[in-house]
């Protein structure tokens, strides 16, 4: 094989586990985010049971806590970006192979 098959060879590779890589990340936050939505609201509604009076204050800090959740998939979302078009690896596979 010449050099520009492995590169090619190895770049594709690269891109191919990015691809699951970045797959896997963003289920994985999907899910978290889901989970993490559930357990806030589900808490939130024992709270109100509990204490109905205290309902605008559990309310504020449930919304409060679920906007600090939900940014957690966008910044996953951030990442797979970065590594989808901005794949360092693939860069460092071109350096280290002269290509």
């Amino acid at each position: 094989m010449t050099a520009d098959a492995n590169l090619t060879n190895l770049v594709t590779m690269i891109y191919a586990n990015t691809a699951l890589g970045v797959g896997v990340m963003l289920a994985a936050a999907g899910l978290g985010s889901a989970l993490g939505w559930g357990l806030i609201c589900a808490k939130y509604m024992e709270g109100v049971a509990r204490q109905p009076e205290m309902m605008p204050t559990l309310r504020i800090q449930m919304f409060i806590t679920a906007g600090l959740m939900e940014s957690f998939p966008f910044i996953v979302l951030a990442f797979a970006m970065w590594f989808v078009f901005a794949n360092p690896f693939v860069v460092a596979a071109r350096a280290q192979l002269g290509g």
